[in-house]
């Protein structure tokens, strides 16, 4: 297995490079380094990277077509783990044209550059956003998702679709992985978790939205890791009961397949909050505001294909995720 991770600098792909690199493989890393959050943090993440031998890094962005096969070309990897995208979906309705260049474009270059150097499994990111205003819960990948109400939710419908695209006509095996809140150390500072620590440390109020009524799936970044893992080497080999009459969103006669990776439990923000006040010793002070547009009230995975399949199940609690996550950023911004 020679490995690609693009996104290699961001929360997941530094948690998963750090997966493969424990076994001994070799990894390769794109990443832009965009200052849509802190770069520093970014780097901080590479550089512990950079001290495996085995790790191996160019800051290429996907959007650079030219580059990126040249890369593909001098290299020629079998597996190819997709994490680079433009984030969050609030953004979406600020910058949309990131959202276009990174998750697009980006991703029709790495699709034509898998295509074109014998990639044997590609596996990207794609999003519970997707679900949109899908209500029957938990979310199923078998359900139909043609209602996003983020344009970074459309984008990553996109993806899924431009894949299945060059499944059905490259034979090119390419599985999308739906995340589902992912959370832990070195997370992004753009998330709750992240944002909701910050403010109580200083004293700050911390802006509940919805009413504290939002529940979301909140998944452990090692929970995510070992289901991408696993996953990197159950390469898709097409669905031979596929029905057209009957079509099922998350196979195809083609060697395509997507999953959810979520921690199959449901979670009200107001009891996140009271579990990350018990972990700092503090209390929040709370902002209640409406739900956002482009956000959806509630996520929860359904997981049973990413089990019989994989046979992994994620379990860690908010409680334990939230303690490991509070213990880092002590260290990290320690006075």
């Amino acid at each position: 297995m020679k490995i690609l991770i693009t996104g290699v600098a961001g929360f997941i792909g530094f948690h998963l490079a750090k997966r493969f690199l424990d076994t001994g493989a070799a990894v390769f890393g794109l990443d832009n380094l965009n200052d849509y959050y802190s770069v520093e943090l970014k780097k901080d993440r590479l550089n512990i990277l950079k001290h495996d031998k085995n790790f191996y890094f160019e800051p290429i962005d996907l959007a650079d077509g030219e580059a990126l096969n040249a890369y593909f070309k001098a290299n020629q990897f079998t597996h190819v783990v997709n994490l680079a995208a433009q984030a969050g979906v609030r953004y979406s309705l600020i910058n949309p044209k990131s959202y276009i260049d990174s998750n697009i474009v980006g991703f029709a270059n790495l699709l034509e550059c898998c295509r074109h150097n014998n990639t044997e499994h590609l596996v990207y990111a794609s999003s519970s956003s997707v679900y949109g205003l899908n209500t029957s819960m938990p979310f199923s990948v078998h359900d139909n998702v043609d209602h996003p109400v983020s344009l970074y939710a459309a984008s990553k419908k996109s993806n899924e679709l431009m894949a299945h695209t060059y499944s059905y006509l490259y034979k090119l095996p390419t599985t999308g992985l739906r995340f589902f809140t992912v959370y832990g150390p070195w997370g992004r500072p753009d998330m709750a978790l992240y944002l909701f620590t910050k403010a109580i440390r200083e004293g700050k109020p911390i802006n509940v939205f919805n009413h504290g009524r939002m529940r979301r799936d909140f998944t452990y970044i090692d929970d995510i890791v070992e289901g991408v893992f696993r996953i990197v080497s159950h390469v898709p080999q097409g669905n031979p009961g596929w029905d057209g009459n009957h079509p099922d969103p998350s196979t195809s006669p083609a060697p395509y397949k997507l999953y959810n990776i979520g921690n199959n439990n449901t979670v009200e923000l107001e009891q996140f909050i009271t579990v990350l006040e018990n972990a700092l010793g503090e209390k929040a002070i709370r902002n209640y505001m409406d739900i956002q547009p482009g956000d959806v009230p509630a996520t929860f995975a359904d997981i049973d294909d990413l089990i019989n399949d994989v046979g992994f199940k994620p379990s860690t609690k908010i409680e334990e995720g939230i303690g490991k996550f509070i213990a880092w950023y002590q260290d990290y911004y320690r006075p």
